[in-house]
């Protein structure tokens, strides 16, 4: 985007025309161009770091005495606010729609804001909060809220106190002393968060937004003040107090619309963060999250909001559904599909003139994008959603009209909801392909000088437009697909080398033998065998899968061979076999260690020389044995598999038996319970799939019982 160039004399006009003039002033405030150009282009925050202005900005604040002017006080908190936003608008990640982050000041930005969030730094500004002053007060919560966008800051804010009471918490303790709870960091969140909960139920309305911006900023993906802030608290005469997120959640319902969007926000990161867990996620509190919902369905739907209001509402909604099916099909029932659909379609032309977006103001384009990205996230895990929009709203004309749209985050958004509706196969088989949307896409995945992150959003698009039912597998592959795959494959970027093996694991997957041949050898066999022993975990994954995908028929097992050599391969498969990374054993469905599995398993079921190689193999069978002791369930689950089907495929039971595979799988049948500690829901499920599996192949081995292959 082009940077609006502001000269000093048109900022003394303007300043001019807003003096006395509510009417002049709101207008400024919607706009957006204005607004962004203020920040200052990347040039002018450089020679601000460069002069290290932030550092200059906190010693002044640090040397302010008890008696210093209020207004002076409020001048340099929004100087110090100026420069961390605009250090954070590099750094990123972005707060709302697609940014780029790619500026070559960034890593001095990086540099400014760990500086302005290291202990020494948040000293001086943090007992701000407690400013008498509210401008003040707000200019610290602002800066707060547009700028704590990274862990490690959230934590350190988490763990700050005053050092006051840090000084009180000094003094040695015995060791069955209990540390005084009033000077503790996490108690109700930590001390910023007890001191913005204070002002988020102070009567200003400004300062309120300010600090549910904060609030927001503090609890995202940060789970310990999450549960915190969703806690009733009960002080010493036993009374019971409102959980900060209740005060929250009814500030989701009062006007104006600024404070009712913060509070959402600040809601929707509350609700999210407590009930994340990297062991037993908790559902989402639906009827808390109703509320917010509510509040954004109200606001996008309304032709009286601003598009700036409208633009946030349609994000926040995106972060509020994402990954939650339940969630999304009550929005379906409530109407939120056919609010945001009405939406783009008012903004959006379904026959565009060439050039029909040049003119268009950013607020709009952004208002595009921002509706389209909730479109996609509701649309992404359902069926239902998906066919209401495609056939009942007719959503594809606006994504084409998007999907060559002038700003990057309206073509990334537009590919985004290309790829959730391709999820469906009905929507897949029949409108995509009638509406020529499909061939857009292509198009858009297609351009050399794209932007990075629509190529990645189209690239993930084109995975589910190339599965073995897909009418637009041929017509991709005819128009260059594979030369584009191995480019990407070959641009140095992870994500894109990552999708791009995703994609050519879903072209050769169930298609001819002819059309795999020739993919292959296009791509090279020499570079899959360079991705078999990648260093990224992941890429691995996805090249076993690859493998496995091509070896479903003997002929095809023939030509694996051959290309890659059957020493190297079947060492290549003992490699991921004895691999001790989780992402390497497992993941339940698609994995390293399983398609290394069935790719063994598959490629037993080729001449009878290529299954003498692999039962000979001095490290294969042990390999395989191990994987039954000490992976994983799901892993062990996947490895009993493949004993199975190597006992059917191959009947070389000594070599079996001498690996120590027939004793593991009867040990397995007869103390399936001791196997492993229960980690999590499931597991005894698992456990019996397992036992059940295990029992399978000792019939197999010992009485010739299943080698017909039937259940």
């Amino acid at each position: 985007m082009a940077v609006r160039i502001v000269a000093v004399a048109t900022l003394k006009k303007i300043k001019n025309t807003v003096i006395g003039s509510p009417t002049a002033k709101l207008a400024l405030a919607h706009d957006e161009d204005f607004i962004r150009t203020s920040a200052g282009p990347p040039e002018a925050v450089k020679c601000l770091l460069r002069a290290n202005a932030h550092q200059v900005v906190l010693y002044a604040i640090s040397r302010f005495e008890p008696t210093e002017v209020p207004t002076l006080q409020a001048a340099f908190a929004r100087a110090l606010r100026a420069v961390a936003a605009a250090c954070a608008e590099l750094v990123g990640p972005s707060q709302w729609g697609v940014q780029d982050h790619s500026s070559p000041v960034r890593e001095d930005a990086k540099i400014a804001l760990d500086s302005i969030f290291r202990r020494e730094a948040l000293d001086v500004f943090l007992p701000f909060l407690l400013n008498p002053h509210a401008p003040t007060c707000v200019c610290i919560a602002q800066l707060l809220g547009s700028s704590l966008r990274l862990k490690e800051y959230r934590h350190a804010l988490s763990e700050w106190v005053p050092p006051s009471e840090r000084s009180r918490d000094v003094r040695p303790r015995r060791g069955w002393e209990r540390r005084d709870p009033s000077v503790s960091g996490g108690r109700q969140g930590g001390w910023v968060a007890r001191s913005l909960t204070s002002l988020i139920q102070r009567k200003d309305v400004k300062l309120q937004e300010a600090a549910l911006n904060a609030l927001a900023a503090l609890a995202k993906d940060n789970q310990e003040v999450a549960v915190m802030l969703s806690k009733s608290t009960v002080d010493a005469y036993g009374m019971e107090s409102p959980s900060p997120l209740s005060i929250v959640l009814y500030l989701c319902k009062m006007r104006p619309s600024e404070v009712q969007l913060a509070a959402s926000l600040c809601a929707t990161h509350i609700l999210r963060a407590s009930s994340t867990s990297h062991h037993h996620p908790l559902p989402l509190d639906i009827n808390a999250a109703l509320i917010v919902l509510h509040s954004m369905n109200r606001l996008i739907a309304s032709t009286c909001e601003p598009n700036h209001i409208r633009t946030k509402a349609s994000f926040l909604l995106s972060f509020l559904l994402t990954d939650q099916l339940e969630l999304c099909q009550i929005a379906f029932e409530r109407g939120t599909l056919t609010k945001l659909v009405a939406l783009v379609a008012s903004i959006t032309p379904v026959d565009p003139a060439p050039g029909w977006d040049e003119d268009e103001a950013a607020g709009v384009s952004a208002l595009r994008e921002s509706a389209l990205t909730a479109l996609a996230t509701m649309a992404v895990k359902d069926d239902d959603i998906r066919r209401e929009a495609t056939d009942g709203l007719r959503l594809l004309p606006l994504l084409g009209a998007s999907l060559s749209h002038r700003v990057i985050g309206v073509r990334y958004a537009a590919c985004q909801c290309v790829r959730a509706l391709g999820r469906s196969a009905s929507v897949t088989r029949t409108s995509l392909v009638d509406s020529g949307l499909g061939n857009k896409l292509y198009d858009a995945f297609a351009k050399e000088d794209e932007d990075r992150l629509v190529t990645y959003a189209a690239l993930m698009a084109v995975c589910n437009l190339i599965v073995e039912f897909s009418p637009l597998r041929q017509p991709f592959l005819d128009q260059g697909l594979v030369k584009r795959l191995s480019n990407l494959m070959n641009s140095g970027h992870a994500e894109l080398r990552l999708n791009a093996l995703w994609a050519l694991k879903n072209l050769v997957y169930k298609c001819t033998s002819n059309v795999k041949r020739t993919v292959l050898k296009e791509i090279g066999w020499s570079e899959i065998d360079k991705l078999l022993a990648d260093a990224d975990n992941s890429v691995r994954e996805q090249a076993f899968n690859i493998v496995r995908n091509f070896a479903d028929s003997e002929e095809d097992i023939e030509i694996v061979f051959l290309e890659l050599g059957s020493e190297h391969l079947l060492n290549l498969i003992t490699s991921a076999l004895e691999s001790k990374n989780t992402d390497v054993l497992l993941q339940v469905l698609i994995s390293s260690a399983r398609p290394a599995a069935c790719t063994l398993s598959n490629l037993a079921n080729g001449s009878q020389e290529h299954q003498e190689q692999i039962f000979s193999h001095s490290s294969i069978l042990p390999a395989l044995s191990a994987c039954l002791v000490d992976a994983p369930m799901d892993v062990r689950r996947a490895a009993v598999s493949c004993v199975l089907e190597l006992t059917r495929a191959g009947g070389k039971h000594h070599e079996l038996h001498d690996a120590g595979i027939v004793s593991t799988l009867r040990h397995i049948c007869e103390n399936s319970a001791t196997m492993s500690p229960t980690t999590g829901p499931g597991h005894h499920s698992l456990e019996k799939q397992v036992k059940d599996i295990a029992r399978k192949a000792l019939d197999c081995i010992e009485h010739g019982v299943g080698l017909d292959r039937t259940p």
